[in-house]
């Protein structure tokens, strides 16, 4: 059974590179949440809903019915996630149900149910049911930056919210005491000046409420210069946040191509974060030549998926996951001894030969293994080359 529970949670909330299956699922997910918001716009549509009012609630029953079986396989399978503290059999489970994402999950299906229970008018139901849009939140990876960045800059946006909302107060309470007298059906309180205020500062200005004293056209002038710079706080925080998460995200992906590579096998998480930012992911077609024979021997490349072939004069050969190659020219300092095409997709990473001495004065072990494979293809490439001369 933990078996099972541990495949189950493994299905649905990790995306594993290789798992068509799970990949399947969350297209699945993204597109019966994209038709089911899609649903709930057209019914709208009086004519729409008239004609196909049957469809539209038969689509939502069989949309609820996928939708609670994937919360409950959730709920069940969430203890299997140690990483977030979900382990235990009860409170692991209230902890995963009062998540965000869990919040939303329920949110999706409860209007559902609440049409049973409650004598409420479907319409409302209906607008409710526009909350499964926010599922798309576990599937899109850009929804989620969204809300990592969000949360780690929490403080930042705080602040700026704490200073628009005092700008807000401070401006509308100014031009009350400016417009009150001439204008007290428009600026007849604080609160009703707010939405003059909001408006300026934010610079929409509708022009449904103006000032019209010259006190308050001074000080409405001042407010929108004010507004441009205040509302230009937490968008410099946010694009800070985004900067900084897609820094995070670059380092965790070009971590773990590296250690994939059965070259740094041996080295601790330390060190492979040293060599991450010394490779340069690349990703090449199939029929892409890679490196051309009589180019200069720059850099050279780890194999992180896919598969090339080594066209070296006599005998071709090829390399896959966790090979290597480019190493001849930056050994002997030489220019590209054979073409290297690729025969899938393939995912590469690049080390330059500036990078590539960096490393090897870093970790020289790794440079006697690197020397140890160059030695053995040489005299593999030179033994098929006298074969070829001898007519073998």
């Amino acid at each position: 059974m933990n078996n099972l529970k541990h495949r189950a949670h493994a299905f649905l909330e990790l995306s594993v590179p290789g798992d068509r299956w799970g990949y399947a699922f969350d297209w699945f997910m993204v597109a019966l949440i994209s038709a089911n918001v899609l649903a709930v716009i057209l019914e709208t549509v009086p004519a729409l809903s008239e004609a196909y009012g049957t469809f539209f609630r038969y689509f939502d029953i069989v949309s609820v019915i996928i939708f609670t079986v994937e919360y409950v396989l959730r709920v069940w399978s969430c203890t299997a996630d140690r990483a977030r503290d979900y382990g235990h059999p009860i409170k692991g489970r209230i902890k995963f149900i009062l998540s965000p994402l869990g919040i939303i999950d329920l949110l999706a299906i409860l209007p559902f149910y609440l049409g049973f229970l409650i004598d409420a008018d479907l319409r409302i139901l209906r607008v409710f049911r526009l909350i499964r849009l926010l599922k798309l939140t576990r599937y899109s990876p850009a929804l989620i930056v969204i809300g990592a960045v969000i949360k780690n800059q929490s403080k930042a946006l705080t602040a700026a919210l704490f200073l628009m909302l005092t700008a807000l107060v401070l401006t509308s309470s100014i031009i009350f005491a400016a417009e009150h007298r001439v204008q007290p059906d428009k600026f007849g309180s604080i609160p009703d000046a707010m939405w003059w205020g909001i408006a300026t500062l934010t610079t929409v200005g509708y022009g449904d409420v103006t000032p019209i004293t010259p006190l308050g056209k001074f000080f409405g002038a001042v407010t929108m210069i004010l507004g441009i710079g205040m509302f230009a706080l937490p968008t410099g925080v946010i694009a800070t946040g985004f900067a900084n998460e897609i820094r995070k995200h670059e380092f965790i992906v070009s971590w773990r191509l590296v250690s994939r590579v059965p070259l740094f096998n041996d080295l601790d998480a330390a060190q492979i974060a040293e060599i991450v930012n010394l490779l340069n992911p690349l990703v090449v077609p199939p029929r892409h030549a890679v490196v051309r024979m009589g180019e200069p021997g720059d850099s050279m490349f780890f194999v992180i998926s896919g598969e090339l072939e080594v066209e070296a004069p006599g005998q071709p050969f090829k390399l896959g996951e966790g090979e290597f190659f480019g190493e001849m020219g930056l050994l002997r300092n030489t220019v590209r001894r054979a073409d290297v095409v690729s025969l899938t997709d393939c995912q590469l990473l690049e080390l330059t030969a500036e990078n590539f001495w960096k490393l090897i004065d870093i970790h020289p072990d790794l440079g006697d293994r690197v020397r140890e494979v160059m030695e053995q293809r040489l005299t593999m490439v030179d033994d098929a080359t006298t074969r070829v001369v001898n007519g073998v």
